[in-house]
């Protein structure tokens, strides 16, 4: 590598006679060299954490397929069963029973997934809409409850850290008058 610099740094006799400042003392040449040194040394340490982080972010994208692929397993396992047991003729009450407990363990397996990436569901039990958390996407006339009192929550909202990943929506009630 010095054989090389020093080829760059040499100059040549026309460049001697064209630019003669062009000439630099030792001490500057391996202050040059020195840094050129430390830069590849960086560039060098920074590909390397470039490769790690790489792989890093893979290990953790296949990570969450295996998670996912287990959410498809399990809405695959329940097609069949709804398919064998639900049939018109024969309608199994004990797989109607257990339908909601299966679909709820299902849920819960996919919360543990987006909790584990950091992704919490907003806890919201409110009369009134929070509008930094809620959005209303539908009023219903309603003359038992006061105004603009949720009467239902139509989707959970989500958030990373304290960023909004999606509102909680619910329905707002509306008096006739309106």
């Amino acid at each position: 590598m010095k054989k090389l610099l020093d080829r760059i740094f040499k100059p040549t006799i026309k460049e001697n006679q064209n630019q003669e400042n062009l000439n630099i003392s030792l001490k500057q040449r391996d202050e040059l060299l020195k840094e050129i040194e430390d830069l590849l040394k960086t560039k060098t340490k920074l590909q390397q954490t470039v490769k790690i982080q790489q792989q890093e972010n893979e290990a953790k994208e296949e990570a969450l397929y295996g998670e996912l692929l287990d959410i498809f397993d399990s809405l695959e396992f329940l097609i069949n069963y709804l398919d064998k047991n639900l049939q018109e003729e024969n309608v199994n009450q004990k797989a109607l029973k257990r339908l909601p407990k299966f679909t709820a363990s299902m849920q819960e397996k996919l919360l543990t997934i987006l909790s584990r990436r950091g992704v919490e569901k907003i806890d919201f039990n409110g009369d009134i809409p929070d509008f930094s958390i809620c959005q209303v996407v539908d009023r219903e006339e309603r003359e038992d409850i006061p105004d603009r009192t949720v009467t239902k929550i139509v989707r959970q909202g989500f958030k990373i850290k304290e960023k909004i990943l999606r509102y909680v929506e619910v329905i707002t009630a509306k008096s006739k008058s309106e």
